[in-house]
This record gives C-alpha cells, sequence and structure tokens, in this order.
C-alpha cells in the first residue's frame, strides 16, 4: 500500500479525536436519560451544531458532488430538498414532539394513542429507516478508506468503522455523542469549503468551469487539442485557466448533463428507448422532491434529537439554526461534482468504491500538478470530512435504533420492570448488535450510489413517519387504527417497491427485462414516495373516520400537551413517567 502521509494523518486524527471525546463524554453519560435524550439540556446552538452534523451524511459530503458529477443539474434536486424538508420540521412538527416529552420516537406513538401494539410497529419503522439508511454511511466508509490505503478491499473499511462507531454510541449513548456530532459538522463544513475555493483560485471559478462543459468542450473537439489516450498529467494547464480534459465514453454528453431532464431522471425510459422521457423524468422528480422533502420530516434519528432540548421554543430555534446551517454546506458540493467533471473525467469508468462518490477525495490532488504537498493536505482535509460526516451520521442512526431496542422493546415490552441500569447494559448489548448487522449490510451495496441509497431510506421515512406525526400532532380525530393502517400500508408498500428494483440492480430477482419493458413501473418502484405517501394518508383519513369511535377520551389534553406553551407545566407529568415509572 502506497499512503499519502497527510491523508493518512488528518484521517488518523479525526478518528483518534472522535474516539476520545467518546470516552471524555461517556463519563458524563450516568442515567438512563443521559443515555436516551442527553438529560434534555442541550442547548439550541449545540444541538443544531449536532444535528447539523448528524444530517450530513456520506451522502451530504460525498455523495451529492458524485451525482452531480455523475449526473448532471438533474441530481441537484437531492441538496435542495434536503435544505428545504427543515421547514417542514420548523413548521410543523419539531416543537409538538418535543412538548410531548417521550425519550424515543415509539414512545410517542404509544402515548398519543394508549396502544403497545403501535409502539410494536413504530419500532418496526424505526429498524427498517435506520438499516437502510446506514447502508450508504458504510458505503461512504469503505470507499474512503480504500481511498486512504490503496489495495485495501472496501469491505475492510466498513468493518473498521462501524467497530468505533459502535464503540463510541455503546459507551456514551445520546450524551456521549452530542459533542461529537457538534464538533463534527464544523469538521465537515471547513473540509467541505477550503479545498473548494483553493481549487476555484487554481483552476478558475465555478462559472468558468461550469462554461467548460459547453464551450470549452466544443473548441477541444473542434482543435483535436486532446485526445483520449493522453493521461491528466499529459494536459497542459496554464494558471487561471480553464481546460477541460478529455470525457471517456462513460460519461454523458454535455447536452444531457446540463439539461434538468437528465441522466438521473430520464434513465429508465431511455433504457426502454423511449421517445420523449419528459414526461417520465417529470413523475420521477415529482417523487424524488416529495421523498426528500417528507423523509427529512420523518427520519427517527433526526426527530428523537428534538428530545434533547430543554422545550418546545427550543427546539423550534434549533431547527432554524439547522436549516442555516445544512443551507451554507450545501452550497460546496455541487461545485466539485462540476469540477470533477471537467479535471477529473477518469472516475467516469470507475465502479462502486472507485466511481464518482470519491470525487470530494480524490480532486484536491490535482493541486499537487501546481504546488507539489498542497493536493495531499488538502485532499487529508477532505478525507477528514468524510470520516466525520459517514462517523457522525451512524452514531445517530446507532442511538435511535438502540434507543428502539433497548427502551421500546426492552424496557417496554419485554421487561416494562426493568430497572435504569438495567436498559443500560441492555442498550450497550443492543449497540453492539445493531453495529454488527448494520456492517454486514454495507458491505452488500458497494456498487450502489450513496446519494441514491439515502433518497430511498427517505422515501420509506416520507411514507411511513411523515404522515404518522403530521396528523397526529394535528388532527384530533386520528386514532391507532387509522395511523397504524396508513403506517403499514404506505410503509410496507414503498419498502417492498424499493427492494424489487434494487434486488434486481444486483442481480438477486431477474427483473432487469421486465423494467426495460416497463419504465413507468420502474419509476414508481425506484421512487415511491408520490403515490406511497398519498396512499398512507388516504388510509390514516379512512380508517379513522371508519373507527371514529376509538378516538382517545383524553384528546383534549393531548392536544393541549402538543401544543400549548411550556409554562402552563402540560408536560411535566408525563416527563415523568418515563423518568421515573421504571
Amino acid at each position: 500500500m502506497n499512503t499519502d502521509p497527510w491523508i493518512f494523518g488528518f484521517s488518523a486524527v479525526t478518528v483518534i479525536a472522535t474516539i476520545w471525546m467518546g470516552f471524555r463524554s461517556a463519563r458524563a453519560s450516568k442515567t438512563a436519560g443521559d443515555f436516551f435524550v442527553a438529560g434534555r439540556s442541550v442547548s439550541v446552538g449545540w444541538n443544531a451544531s449536532a444535528i447539523s452534523g448528524e444530517y450530513l451524511s456520506a451522502a451530504s459530503f460525498m455523495g451529492v458532488a458524485g451525482m452531480v458529477m455523475s449526473s448532471g443539474y438533474d441530481a441537484l434536486w437531492y441538496p435542495v430538498c434536503y435544505a428545504c424538508g427543515y421547514l417542514f420540521l420548523l413548521l410543523f412538527i419539531a416543537g409538538p414532539l418535543r412538548r410531548f416529552g417521550a425519550y424515543t420516537i415509539p414512545d410517542f406513538a404509544e402515548g398519543r394513542f394508549d396502544s403497545p401494539l403501535f409502539r410494536k410497529i413504530a419500532v418496526v419503522f424505526v429498524l427498517c429507516i435506520g438499516f437502510v439508511y446506514t447502508m450508504p454511511q458504510m458505503k461512504g466508509a469503505g470507499t474512503t478508506l480504500a481511498y486512504i490505503f490503496p489495495g485495501l478491499p472496501y469491505w475492510a473499511g466498513v468493518v473498521l468503522v462501524g467497530a468505533v462507531i459502535t464503540l463510541n454510541v455503546a459507551l456514551g449513548g445520546m450524551k456521549g455523542i452530542t459533542l461529537i456530532q457538534a464538533v463534527q459538522y464544523w469538521i465537515k463544513m471547513f473540509a467541505i469549503a477550503a479545498p473548494v475555493f483553493v481549487l476555484m483560485a487554481v483552476y478558475g471559478s465555478y462559472g468558468k468551469q461550469l462554461g467548460g462543459n459547453a464551450a470549452v468542450a466544443a473548441e477541444i473537439q473542434a482543435s483535436k487539442a486532446v485526445v483520449r489516450s493522453e493521461t491528466p498529467s499529459d494536459l497542459p494547464q496554464p494558471a487561471g485557466e480553464t481546460l477541460r480534459r478529455a470525457l471517456p465514453a462513460k460519461a454523458p454528453p454535455d447536452a444531457s448533463w446540463m439539461n434538468p431532464f437528465g441522466p438521473l431522471t430520464t434513465k429508465a425510459a431511455k433504457a426502454a428507448k423511449v421517445v420523449d422521457p419528459r414526461p417520465y423524468s417529470l413523475l420521477y422528480t415529482y417523487s424524488l422532491i416529495v421523498a426528500l422533502v417528507c423523509g427529512t420530516a420523518g427520519l427517527p434519528h433526526i426527530l428523537v434529537r428534538f428530545y434533547t432540548n430543554p422545550d418546545g421554543v427550543a427546539a423550534k430555534r434549533t431547527t432554524m439554526w439547522v436549516m442555516i446551517l445544512i443551507g451554507v454546506f450545501y452550497v460546496f458540493p455541487p461545485v466539485f461534482g462540476v469540477m470533477g467533471r471537467n479535471l477529473m473525467p477518469d472516475l467516469y469508468e470507475g465502479v462502486g468504491s472507485k466511481g464518482t462518490d470519491k470525487v470530494v477525495l480524490e480532486l484536491p490532488r490535482l493541486l499537487n500538478e501546481r504546488m507539489p504537498g498542497l493536493g495531499s493536505v488538502m485532499s487529508g482535509i477532505t478525507c477528514a470530512g468524510a470520516f466525520a460526516a459517514f462517523m457522525s451520521t451512524f452514531s445517530g442512526l446507532l442511538v435511535s435504533m438502540t434507543g428502539a431496542l433497548a427502551h421500546d422493546v426492552y424496557g417496554r415490552m419485554l421487561r416494562p420492570k426493568a430497572t435504569a441500569a438495567e436498559r443500560m447494559r441492555m442498550f450497550r448489548f443492543a449497540a453492539v448488535g445493531v453495529g454488527a448487522v448494520a456492517v454486514f449490510l454495507g458491505m452488500q451495496v458497494e456498487q450502489f450510489q450513496i446519494n441514491f441509497m439515502v433518497g430511498q431510506a427517505f422515501a420509506i421515512a416520507a411514507a411511513s413517519y411523515f404522515p404518522f406525526l403530521f396528523l397526529s400532532a394535528w388532527w384530533p380525530g386520528m386514532t391507532m387504527k387509522g395511523a397504524a393502517s396508513g403506517m403499514l400500508g404506505g410503509g410496507v408498500t414503498a419498502v417492498l417497491a424499493i427492494s424489487m428494483t434494487s434486488f434486481s440492480d444486483l442481480g438477486w430477482v431477474p427483473l432487469a427485462s421486465f423494467w426495460i419493458a416497463h419504465p413507468l413501473l420502474r419509476i414508481l418502484g425506484e421512487q415511491p414516495a408520490i403515490w406511497a405517501v398519498p396512499l398512507a394518508i388516504f388510509l390514516m383519513v379512512l380508517v379513522s373516520k371508519l373507527t371514529a369511535r376509538e378516538i382517545p377520551t383524553d384528546i383534549r389534553m393531548k392536544m393541549l400537551v402538543l401544543h400549548a406553551p411550556e409554562e402552563l407545566g402540560l408536560k411535566q407529568e408525563y416527563i415523568q413517567e418515563h423518568q421515573h415509572g421504571h
């Protein structure tokens, strides 16, 4: 292995600092409240940074740039909708959810409808969404480690990172990872921004790079100044000028790459040789928007962080700051994608962990051509940011899933009389088990794009948790049977549709020819949110109307708890029940 010492050094410092902060924070985690909700004492600033750190996953740090490079402008819906989803959280969910004062989202599910059965359904979807979301984080881990240590197998990176994060979560729970995630946001912000400014100073501004996709390409082809046999190091690169390197055959042409109906959204229609793919592209785009916006407001590992705020007002202020922090971050990854297309087109030839998903890691090394050593430093910084990205998100996912098993399954279903110490011990055991399953799943998905997998996790969250949380918080007429019917109807069908397309792409199910013949069904299966979310809402409303006699008798008080100002003290009794009830 020929490892760059700068890249290895920055990455090692990030991992060691993460472990050190985990051990340091673990000493402060002494109660069940610390493990599950960080003692409900996290300030707005720290929580906003921690949520942003948790939310900005490998999909945001590596996947957005990789997908913009591979698919072009129609991939920009991902960063836009990732940020917009927090507006839904701010307006409709963050405040009421915190005022209800539970430990987990399944806690809220049972408390809202007085139904232990519904808690079980909610736990299933926490685990389902969580495991689907861990897979792209593990892909990011395997890709980054394979880049740092050339020759290291993809699976080895998945195992190593999975073990480190599982250790951190098992030691300190929610309180243990809050400091880590907050610090990691600022690491990611610096790691994505600094190399962009340096690259633009050396190779030309974003506008010049973008213009190169049309004008420079035509100029290169006309003059035959670049032939496909040349390597990037053979090409002259006058300082301050933009010269795009030859695109390989696998790269999408400029007209397609710069079109809002690009390779991502027209893939199914073009495979079927449809004459006009735009209607299919619009359907794919609308479904993707629904999945990302509504899915953001239905991610259990993000929602549970609002329980760490002192009150509902703090939860809403936290959400506002999260919108600002992640909005600033998302300015930078698309720049990597555009510059990568011009300056490192050889990545189009790679597959799996060697493809465009590693453009953020590879691109800064080009600076070594002009300023030896600077590229290694900048690449080391982006590698540190990549570690912070998938480690912080995987930490949050692990806490969410482990909390569901230790608090909801063990502490509320199997052993309702379990002491706080017993639940904390089970939390540690569950963390190890969940981490092992996540590592195994991550080893299976090397060939999928990071962003694509995250989009599917969002679609499942949008079809299950978002309708449930929105209607439960704002509609007194919702019944347990209505909520359960909608979650199962929308969520299960979304999981099945996504599984069929994904298993087909992996070669596990022989449906490739079927999808080619039926592009509409392929789109509706790959991006099910456009029909699964309305289906879930329709079932919730219909079944609730049919079972209106089963509306909880104390629904008016519960709606007051959800929406009344904290000064009235209506939330206190519910919180005390969870803190001292077992």
